[in-house]
């Protein structure tokens, strides 16, 4: 199996776990209240978006990931249809990181 797919593996146990928060305005509150260890973007999403979650994520050093994933890959690992989501805990991160590095 292929990082990428571990990765969206992760993010379906996550998911089950309460370790993700799904949506722009919460995944942008958790990266204000330093509770967002990670975040991803589609990369197909709109460009508005993408440039909000990059600013913000680099003001509060969040690592930001909005190359690897499309809106479609990142729906169905978290069951959900969601351009933008943050992991909340730091082992699911670290490891998520590690995978995509």
């Amino acid at each position: 199996m292929e990082n990428r797919q571990k990765v969206l593996n992760l993010l379906g146990l996550a998911r089950r776990a309460g370790k993700i928060t799904t949506g722009s305005e919460l995944v942008l509150n958790e990266v204000r209240n330093n509770k967002a260890h990670l975040v991803f973007v589609a990369n197909d999403s709109g460009k508005d978006i993408q440039k909000r979650m990059a600013d913000k994520c680099t003001s509060f050093h969040v690592v930001l990931d909005k190359e690897s994933f499309t809106q479609t890959e990142l729906s169905i690992a978290i069951g959900q249809k969601r351009t933008v989501l943050a992991v909340c805990d730091i082992g699911f991160a670290k490891k998520m990181r590690s995978l995509l590095d």
